[in-house]
């Protein structure tokens, strides 16, 4: 039996299945919980995330979105993260009933061989674990680089 070393999590969401696929595949809500996007999150998009200043932004390409379960990303350039390229990015979406569901990320090829797995994975719990739930359930997100994440990444050391 094989174990992946990929990065994992799961979270129970209190929101449909349909609120939970609408923020990670529209514009508006991928920038309120994750970061500033331009493009289109549908099946064969592309996505750019302008993540870091100076640097070309993340590209994914969005393999398949199909509502309400999977999102499935591709990161086809990311200069900032090197290691990131050739990545796959996933989200399995699991309807409990009509207001509440469960996410299952994971971020393929993010394993304990690439340099940024420590700190992608503490972002990866953050951004996913807290702000797109907190966003799904009614609230605020806190994307990158606004105050609850630079105060995160300073706690862990990760400015």
């Amino acid at each position: 039996m094989t174990t992946s070393t990929d990065y994992r999590t799961t979270v129970q969401i209190h929101a449909a299945a349909d609120v939970v696929f609408d923020a990670i595949t529209t514009a508006d809500s991928l920038a309120a919980w994750w970061s500033p996007v331009t493009g289109s999150g549908r099946t064969g998009g592309e996505l750019s995330f302008p993540m870091v200043a100076d640097q070309p932004p993340l590209l994914i390409h969005v393999d398949e979105a199909t509502r309400p379960t999977t999102v499935r990303w591709s990161v086809i350039q990311c200069t900032f993260m090197e290691d990131w390229v050739g990545t796959r990015p996933t989200f399995t979406i699991t309807p409990i009933d009509d207001r509440s569901c469960e996410l299952l990320f994971e971020h393929r090829g993010l394993d304990y061989q690439l340099e940024c797995k420590d700190m992608c994975s503490r972002s990866w719990d953050f951004f996913v674990g807290t702000s797109l739930r907190e966003l799904a359930e009614g609230g605020t997100g806190a994307p990158n680089r606004s105050p609850r994440d630079l105060a995160r990444r300073a706690a862990a050391g990760d400015a």
